[in-house]
Order: C-alpha cells, then sequence, then structure tokens
C-alpha cells in the first residue's frame, strides 16, 4: 500500500475511529443501560424494562431520599428506592414511613409495608455512607429490610430514564 492510500484510509476511518471511543467512555463512565430483573420495583418498573444507569450523577451530586438506584449486591445489580439517608431513624408504622419520629409523605404508587423499625437490622440510625433502600412493590422486595443497609460505595447510580419497552419510554420519577 502507497503512503498516498494509507493516508486516505486513515482519514476516512479516523470519524469512525472517534465515535466508537466516544461510545465506549460514555458507556464505560458515564450512561449504560442495564435490564430490570423481577418484579420488586413495580409499579414504577417491569420486568425486563431497560433503563439507563447514570453513573456520573452520585459522583457530581448528594443521594437524595426517593431516588431510584442501581446497587452492587451478592454478585448481582439491583435496583430500589432510596428511602432512609445517613444520620436517620427509618420506621415504617401502619403503612406510613417515619423519619426521625415524623410522618414522611411518599408521593409515588407502592405496594403496602409491613410495620419495620431500624433497629429490626441492628441499626437506631443510619450510620455515615450507608442508605436505606426498598423496592416499590413491598410485599415482594429484597432489600434493606432483609439484607440490611447498602454502603455508598455499591450504589453504583442513578436511574433516571426508562428506554424499552418502546412504548413506555420516558423518564422516571
Amino acid at each position: 500500500m502507497t503512503k498516498e492510500k494509507l493516508k486516505r484510509l486513515l482519514k476516512n476511518v479516523y470519524p469512525y475511529a472517534i465515535v466508537v471511543l466516544v461510545v465506549i467512555l460514555l458507556r464505560t463512565f458515564i450512561i449504560t443501560p442495564a435490564i430490570v430483573d423481577g418484579p420488586s420495583m413495580e409499579p414504577t418498573l417491569y420486568d425486563n424494562n431497560i433503563i439507563l444507569l447514570n453513573k456520573l450523577d452520585y459522583k457530581l451530586n448528594n443521594i437524595k431520599r426517593y431516588d431510584i438506584v442501581v446497587v452492587k449486591w451478592n454478585n448481582e445489580k439491583i435496583i430500589k428506592r432510596v428511602i432512609g439517608l445517613p444520620g436517620e431513624h427509618v420506621e415504617y408504622k401502619e403503612g406510613n414511613l417515619y423519619i426521625d419520629g415524623f410522618v414522611v409523605n411518599e408521593n409515588f404508587k407502592h405496594g403496602q409495608t409491613d410495620d419495620f423499625k431500624l433497629e429490626t437490622i441492628g441499626f437506631i440510625t443510619i450510620p455515615g455512607d450507608k442508605y436505606f433502600v426498598v423496592g416499590d412493590n413491598r410485599p415482594n422486595s429484597t432489600d434493606s429490610r432483609m439484607i440490611s443497609l447498602i454502603d455508598k460505595k455499591d450504589i453504583l447510580g442513578s436511574v433516571s430514564f426508562r428506554i424499552f419497552p418502546i412504548n413506555k419510554i420516558s423518564v422516571i420519577k
């Protein structure tokens, strides 16, 4: 191959190589798809929904109550909603959420929650860099009520967008 042909080939391939590199970097460090596995987040997310995981969000922002997050747990990725933050006491009584003794309105659809106190899993308040997470389908969710608090380092990122099924593409709140 002559030098001229090689230059022309590189000139034609260069833009595609840049696009591939940008896509790889985006997927690795910023946004990646994830699949919902099971019914624990119904009615917000359903089994086999594909969501976008924002890996950058919590490097720039704080985790907030009611954020939907992807958590690394037991060699799997599980999707849950943050309910309790560091320093708080969490309790469910007669279907109501209490944070530090005050009723907090959960303004999203979820299943009935059985009575629960943070003391049940061995804590009085949530230690720093730990979070209390639950699924929206409370009767059918493996979450902090069973597996204990989640370390911040195990929260892979936030979920705010569903991309599949196509007729359900939407922002997730």
